[in-house]
């Protein structure tokens, strides 16, 4: 069975907290995430799938099987690598619902804000608003 949401970001914020507020730990920590995304076919790394309002160059996609939302991203930066497979690990094997209704307090809880600076914020954010707006898109397509 499919953890919820809230729990996988639970175990991202235990995960978090045995670094301890350590910036540079904290950050590889993330990079090292980002090194476990599965691949992305190089064939969807287009300009139709970069997330608008990411400094760094963010390709995402989504699909949608057995009802459930599955995401591939990568990035051409390490950190935003792990960031944005920080937010794949949440989101991916999720209903569009579930997706779309998310509360994503992981970053707030893990002090994510104390090791990523406004722009990447920002990124973050605009990361998040792609994949909730890929969730609506599949709902309605499956509701067609």
């Amino acid at each position: 069975m499919t953890e919820s949401i809230e729990k996988v970001q639970n175990k991202i914020i235990e995960e978090f907290s045995i670094l301890d507020g350590d910036q540079e730990m904290t950050n590889f920590y993330i990079m090292e995430l980002g090194q476990k995304l599965p691949e992305m076919d190089e064939a969807d790394k287009t300009e139709d799938n970069i997330v608008k309002g990411c400094q760094s160059k963010v390709w995402l996609t989504a699909s949608l099987q057995n009802g459930k939302v599955g995401y591939l991203a990568d990035s051409n930066t390490a950190i935003t690598k792990g960031l944005v497979s920080l937010l794949v690990r949440v989101l991916s094997n999720q209903t569009p619902d579930n997706i779309i209704n998310a509360e994503l307090f992981f970053p707030q809880k893990m002090g994510m804000d104390r090791f990523i600076g406004t722009q990447r914020s920002n990124g973050f954010a605009a990361m998040v608003k792609q994949m909730k707006l890929y969730a609506l898109a599949l709902k309605s397509k499956a509701e067609a």
